[in-house]
């Protein structure tokens, strides 16, 4: 019976070793892999790691230490960096179309210019950020935190980013279409030239935010905290104001 118990218990063992060669969610992490497409870097420490102009689509990063890595112009599609530390880490001009970056740490990161179009950076610490000129189509920001980071420029549209902390940061000149910003705090934030058509600021936090010039035709503030916001040239075209009024087509500057 002993003898049978113990072999029952091996084979167990041994099965359980061959799923793990076959699965590759549950497969061990290498570190020493070379960079490649899928490559399994789980927890792996690549602190500083130059990585510029490499394909890593579909990559496993998840819990990685990425501090100051560089992945400028590298292809990044569908790659995995939940939970990953990515502080100072540059991604410029890289193509990361559906990547995942949920919950990472990447205070200070650059993504100047680079893709992320359709890619979730939700409950991330994303505090001084460069995403100038980045392309972030559909991204979802959901409950993160984007304090003075820099969206100067870029392509937005469709974005989510409910329930942002976005104190202080810069979206002038940005394309904010039909992108969601509700319950978001966005105090001091510079939204100049932006366009924001169909956009939607329901409940958000807008004290002292800077609007001037911005395109908010057809976008909606309802019972949104505006105190001291500016508006200076501002198109309120049928845009639905704080109290759910509709502002009269062609409102320049102040809802009529």
């Amino acid at each position: 019976m002993k003898y049978q118990m113990n072999s029952n218990i091996t084979g167990l063992f041994v099965t359980a070793i061959f799923l793990l060669g076959l699965v590759p969610g549950l497969a061990v992490a290498d570190c020493a892999d070379e960079p490649a497409p899928s490559v399994n870097w789980v927890g792996c420490d690549k602190q500083g790691a130059d990585l510029s102009g490499t394909d890593l689509t579909s990559a496993v990063l998840t819990r990685a230490n990425l501090e100051n890595a560089n992945f400028s112009g590298s292809r990044l599609s569908h790659a995995d960096f939940n939970l990953a530390n990515l502080k100072g880490a540059k991604f410029d001009k890289a193509r990361m179309i559906s990547a995942r970056l949920i919950g990472v740490k990447a205070q200070g990161a650059s993504f100047n210019k680079a893709i992320l179009d359709d890619a979730s950076l939700s409950r991330s610490s994303l505090n001084a950020a460069d995403f100038t000129q980045a392309r972030l189509r559909r991204v979802n920001f959901y409950d993160s935190s984007l304090a003075n980071a820099d969206f100067t420029q870029a392509n937005l549209e469709g974005a989510r980013l409910e329930r942002v902390k976005m104190f202080a940061a810069s979206f002038d000149e940005a394309n904010l279409d039909s992108a969601s910003l509700e319950s978001a705090d966005a105090e001091t934030a510079s939204f100049r030239k932006a366009s924001m058509v169909k956009a939607t600021l329901d409940n958000a936090i807008l004290r002292e935010a800077d609007f001037t010039e911005a395109d908010l035709t057809k976008a909606s503030l309802r019972e949104a905290n505006i105190d001291d916001a500016i508006f200076d040239g501002a198109i309120l075209s049928d845009t639905i104001w704080v109290q759910y009024q509709r502002c009269r087509s062609g409102s320049i500057g102040e809802c009529r």
